[in-house]
């Protein structure tokens, strides 16, 4: 898939901007990299910038109000929650993202009381653009690695 998506990063024309212009290759880039410093930031009432009003939260309906919620329930349960981009690929209107997470609960998270233990873990992530905005998000990350290091009690940084 990696090498279908690389080759496909030629043929950009399908997304558009806020203003309906279609987006370059190095546009899309950099939106998503003004995201991803705005996210790990943590100014979420910036997103209005970057996710549609009504969106897809990995297939299901959602508002940005509803994705927001969940952004802000992760980051006050894990202050230093950090999304670290490794690579990047377009398609048309269509983002994949390869993230690497970090971060240490200070509060239960995801079912697990904190015990002072960090965590490290990739992400997947998909995203489809239209109009300048997220309009489609689908996040993917092993669940069973992250609870093996939150319950781990010598922690992993």
């Amino acid at each position: 898939m990696r090498n279908l998506l690389q080759s496909s990063c030629a043929s950009i024309d399908a997304q558009l901007d806020d203003q309906g212009h279609p987006m370059s290759t190095s546009a899309l880039r950099a939106f998503y990299l003004r995201y991803l410093h705005e996210l790990n930031a943590h100014r979420f009432h910036r997103m209005d910038g970057f996710i549609a009003d009504r969106t897809t939260l990995n297939g299901e309906p959602a508002t940005r109000d509803d994705l927001l919620a969940v952004q802000r329930a992760d980051v006050d349960a894990v202050p230093d929650l950090h999304w670290d981009l490794q690579e990047l690929l377009s398609d048309g209107d269509r983002l994949a993202a390869r993230l690497v997470n970090t971060g240490t609960p200070v509060k239960e998270w995801l079912g697990v009381a904190p015990t002072g233990a960090s965590f490290k873990i990739v992400e997947y992530a998909i995203y489809q653009v239209r109009n300048g905005r997220f309009v489609h998000m689908t996040a993917l990350h092993d669940a069973g690695e992250l609870r093996r290091q939150l319950t781990d009690r010598k922690g992993h940084s």
